[in-house]
Parts: structure tokens; C-alpha cells; sequence
């Protein structure tokens, strides 16, 4: 399905609105301090991306679109152990943060309200991390049990060091743990 037509308007204010909620959350947004925040006004808001639902729904499409073109760069050689290295060093970078919190937020957000405008969000972000770690792996492995558990694995060792690293912001410690996991 085609995206849908956006104005030249609709896209900058979205973009407004994603650098304000990259430094202040999603959680407490309000229409009236985000549109003040954003030059417009709620009313424009609403016209514009129909319901505060939808203009969360876009905000999320946005940071989804910026962590799948990290991804994206992330591909390579090196296989498994060598691409969770490369994603380990992006996740560590302090200018990434603000992302990555956001990343958290919608995903913790779409556990606790799977029929909200996250909908969907943590599993879609699961199975895009899943896929770039599979495409790291040699065909005849991806596809066993094996290669699957080991990927999850991977995941989870570098899902588990973020989450330790945005709460401590203990970039050595963090790194120190995932690079002993990691080992080959």
C-alpha cells in the first residue's frame, strides 16, 4: 500500500514534532504544548494527521524509518558476532540516545497498550533486529533452529545492554559485558 500523500507542511511539522519528542518524550505529549513547541497550533495538527493517534502513529513510522536506516548501514561482513559488534558500537554512541529512548518508550508503550498507536511496535522492531542478524549468519545456518536461537540470543544480550546503558549511562561497563558475550 502507497504511502499516503503528505503536504510540504505535513512533513515539517512532523519533523518538528519528531525532533521534540526525541528531547521530551512521547509519553506526556499533549496536542496544545506540542503545536506551541512546534509552531501551529492543534487545530492544524488534527487537520493534518487527523487524530493525535495518528500523529503518534507517523511519529513512531519516523523513528522506525531512522532505526531500520541504522540498520540498514549495519549490514556487512563479519558475521554474527561481527555485525552485533558493529550494532553494539552504533547503540553505544551518546548522540544516539534520544532514539533509543524513544525506541524504548514506544516499545514498552506497545506491551502495556498493544491497541494503542504502538500497536504492533515491539514485535515489528524485534523481527526488523531478527532479520538484520539472520542476514549476518551463512544461508545453511539462518535457516536452523540452531542459527534462529543464536540470533535471539544475540538479541537479547545487546537489547539487555541497552536497556542497562540508558539507565546508567555506563558506556565501559556495558560495552566490556557485551563484548564478553559476544566472543566467539
Amino acid at each position: 500500500m502507497p504511502a499516503p500523500a503528505t503536504s510540504p507542511r505535513h512533513d515539517e511539522l512532523l519533523d518538528r514534532a519528531y525532533d521534540y519528542v526525541l528531547e521530551h518524550g512521547l509519553s506526556q505529549v499533549s496536542l496544545r504544548p506540542l503545536a506551541a513547541a512546534i509552531g501551529s497550533s492543534p487545530r492544524v495538527l488534527l487537520f493534518l494527521f487527523g487524530s493525535k493517534d495518528e500523529l503518534v502513529r507517523a511519529l513512531l513510522a519516523r523513528a522506525r524509518a531512522d532505526e531500520l536506516a541504522a540498520l540498514d548501514q549495519l549490514q556487512g561482513t563479519g558475521g554474527l558476532h561481527g555485525t552485533a559488534q558493529k550494532l553494539w558500537e552504533w547503540l553505544a554512541v551518546p548522540a544516539h540516545r534520544p532514539l533509543l529512548i524513544l525506541w524504548l518508550e514506544a516499545y514498552s508503550r506497545s506491551l502495556v497498550e498493544p491497541d494503542g498507536p504502538w500497536a504492533g511496535f515491539a514485535r515489528a522492531t524485534v523481527e526488523d533486529w531478527l532479520t538484520l542478524l539472520a542476514a549476518a549468519q551463512p544461508p545453511r545456518e539462518r535457516r536452523t533452529a540452531a542459527g534462529r536461537t543464536q540470533r535471539t540470543l544475540t538479541l537479547a544480550v545487546l537489547r539487555g545492554a541497552l536497556l542497562d546503558l540508558l539507565a546508567t549511562g555506563d558506556v565501559a561497563r556495558t560495552t566490556a559485558s557485551v563484548q564478553d558475550a559476544l566472543r566467539p
